[in-house]
């Protein structure tokens, strides 16, 4: 199936959920509407709402329809359950997104490094430490470690605009899997340095190690928050016992 079919229905949809074209509880079209809308396939439609269920927009019942289940919410919301830039976080959140690149360096991994984000020691990496804006505030500070084997050619220019963008228009990677923690830890001198915060002692932090589709990893960050700006959201389906 051709993804840009059901990537652009999808993000037709949720355009329209977050824009409140389809009020929160109402139910959206049906498939046979949006099939004629669309002018595609059943399972095209399918496949657009299984990713909206799945990003937790809609909730589909069994012989009654697609419910639109999408709140809006105050603070910055970012998915633990999906793969998604900080670029594209800041879309959906309607805010507006800018990254400074502090450092860009290359380097081999030693055995600390190696330790920490699960590379192979002497493994050539590039080291990128961002900070990230929101409506022109600092809030988020990542420090990032790519596989120069898979992530070639990578700039601070890239890195200032989106690597996950470079990867997969450019390069053609897929973004498969992320292995992610999430812990509330002390901040450190170089939160203070850059982070404005306000009388906060402690950093929301995401660790997380992403692979390719061949299972190979090509990523390890870790994304340090000020506490007081972001909430992290995920959904969860409980399985039916048999």
């Amino acid at each position: 199936m051709p993804k840009a079919i059901y990537d652009h229905i999808y993000r037709d949809l949720k355009e329209k959920i977050e824009s409140e074209v389809f009020p929160y509880q109402a139910l959206l079209p049906s498939e046979h509407t949006l099939i004629q809308e669309y002018g595609c396939s059943r399972n095209t439609v399918r496949r657009a709402l299984s990713e909206l269920a799945s990003d937790g927009y809609v909730q589909s019942m069994q012989g009654k329809g697609v419910r639109n289940i999408y709140l809006p919410v105050e603070q910055t919301a970012f998915t633990v359950g999906g793969i998604e830039s900080f670029l594209e976080s800041a879309i959906r959140n309607h805010q507006t997104p800018y990254t400074k690149v502090l450092q860009f360096t290359e380097l081999e991994a030693g055995e600390k490094i190696s330790g920490k984000t699960g590379f192979s020691k002497g493994a050539p990496l590039y080291y990128v430490q961002r900070l990230r804006y929101l409506n022109g505030v600092p809030l988020i500070l990542d420090h990032n470690y790519f596989l120069k084997e898979l992530v070639p050619g990578l700039t601070p220019e890239i890195a200032e605009h989106s690597v996950y963008e470079y990867l997969e228009k450019t390069l053609g990677l897929s973004i498969t899997t992320s292995k992610r923690t999430m812990t509330v830890e002390r901040v450190t001198q170089i939160d203070e340095t850059y982070l404005d915060m306000n009388d906060y002692n402690c950093m929301a932090v995401i660790t997380s190690q992403t692979f390719n589709d061949d299972g190979i990893q090509f990523e390890y960050t870790q994304s340090r928050h000020r506490p007081d700006h972001f909430q992290f959201q995920d959904i969860s389906v409980r399985k039916r016992s048999s």
